[in-house]
């Protein structure tokens, strides 16, 4: 039987007192009927009287708070090597670097707080292999991935420059505050940071203003010139609940969308997905993203793997920093695919 009803006539569909998550209760119906009774996505939303969409929430949710808990058990003969270049090959990149497994996430350690303690070592292996020299030019995304690496110590890289590569100086969170990012990781780096001035999506005005300014064409001329770019891999932004202020989720054309890079959307085929305002938006064009050498995307979690999979062979970067179970998630997703594109 299908639950219906507004969160006010039933409890089920209601969130947590302080709002901030669905009930308990619906999580572990969600998940009891996907998991444990093979559900599929359509078939819990059509019980459950709700979307897809909010089904694919619940399930995220359920496993963020353990209510879900997926072992993922290797194979006697497998090593992180082979599971590195399985995705490399799957995904036509030229290397996967992975951290070691990420604890389960708790309560007071989501898994979001675990990132950069474990992600920083395999970044800082990435980088160095590049094989940067002074004078040299990195590009930094925003996000909470690579904001959250940057508290970690990286490989020096003395006389590189660093640059942001989308604006963003007037969002509240600090993991959107490229300059703060890029300051962060020019300091670990022992390179030379360059500052974006602008917000990320200025009025129309101010976006004419922006453009004639010197000091922020200066940066904006090192994009076109940069040998490597560090960046965060967005999920589909309608199911994400933490995104920069200048993204109207509200947007319909943003139901197209399976993830961004540098703030930029893209579709399931690597196509940008526009917005109202985003002929503003101050960030690198995804189409100048596969002639940089080597961009090296960073991103864990299973609501990436889509993201991933598409950006990659998109060749918005070729190289991936990830974890284990994020890797083997993508194999398991493309493997997946295929089997049900034969039938």
């Amino acid at each position: 039987m299908a639950i219906t009803g507004s969160a006010s006539e039933n409890p089920l569909l209601g969130q947590s007192a302080d709002g901030s998550h669905f009930a308990p209760t619906l999580l572990y119906t969600a998940a009891k009927l996907y998991y444990d009774e093979d559900a599929t996505q359509a078939e819990v939303a059509a019980k459950l009287g709700t979307s897809r969409a909010t089904v694919s929430r619940l399930l995220s949710e359920a496993r963020r708070q353990g209510i879900v808990r997926i072992e993922v058990v290797p194979p006697s003969d497998y090593s992180q090597e082979d599971l590195a270049e399985r995705v490399a090959a799957a995904l036509g990149l030229q290397h996967v670097y992975l951290s070691a497994s990420l604890p389960p996430p708790t309560a007071s350690k989501p898994t979001v707080d675990l990132m950069g303690r474990y992600l920083a070592p395999p970044v800082s292996t990435a980088l160095a292999a590049v094989g940067l020299v002074p004078g040299d030019i990195l590009l930094v995304s925003s996000g909470r991935t690579v904001y959250e690496l940057a508290q970690f110590d990286l490989e020096k890289i003395p006389g590189i420059l660093v640059a942001p590569t989308v604006g963003g100086n007037d969002q509240p969170e600090e993991w959107y505050q490229t300059n703060e990012i890029t300051r962060l990781i020019a300091n670990k780096l022992g390179g030379r940071a360059n500052y974006l001035f602008a917000p990320a999506l200025p009025g129309a005005d101010l976006h004419s203003i922006i453009h004639s300014d010197p000091a922020i064409q200066r940066v904006l001329e090192l994009w076109p010139q940069a040998r490597c770019i560090l960046m965060g891999v967005g999920a589909p932004p309608l199911l994400r609940s933490d995104i920069p202020r200048f993204v109207p989720t509200d947007s319909a054309s943003l139901r197209d969308s399976v993830g961004d890079v540098c703030s930029r959307f893209y579709d399931r085929d690597g196509n940008s997905v526009e917005f109202p305002g985003s002929d503003r938006l101050i960030a690198v064009e995804l189409d100048a993203l596969p002639k940089i050498p080597v961009g090296i995307a960073v991103a864990v979690g299973s609501d990436k793997v889509v993201p991933i999979i598409t950006g990659a062979r998109a060749h918005f970067f070729n190289r991936l920093v990830t974890d284990p179970a994020t890797a083997q998630d993508i194999l398991t997703h493309i493997t997946t695919s295929d089997e049900k594109d034969t039938l």
